[in-house]
């Protein structure tokens, strides 16, 4: 898992938030996005804080359609 990545989350208050999965997706999506391993695109700037704040947002969204599928299952 991405330094960079953690303690950016630390940072803008979003860390709790996530579990280690949330962190490994938004490091996989960082290098999807920039095609750059993540610390790297973090250090380099090639993710904006905005930008950054759109994908965990998108991950924790994505994250919770699944529970409330998995519900959906179960019930």
């Amino acid at each position: 898992m991405s330094i960079k990545v953690r303690l950016w989350l630390k940072a803008l208050g979003l860390y709790w938030l996530t579990t280690h999965e949330d962190r490994l997706e938004i490091d996989g999506e960082i290098k999807r996005r920039t095609g750059v391993y993540c610390d790297d695109a973090v250090e380099k700037g090639l993710v904006g804080e905005e930008e950054f704040k759109e994908m965990v947002n998108a991950i924790l969204i994505r994250k919770k359609k699944r529970k409330q599928k998995e519900l959906e299952i179960v019930v």
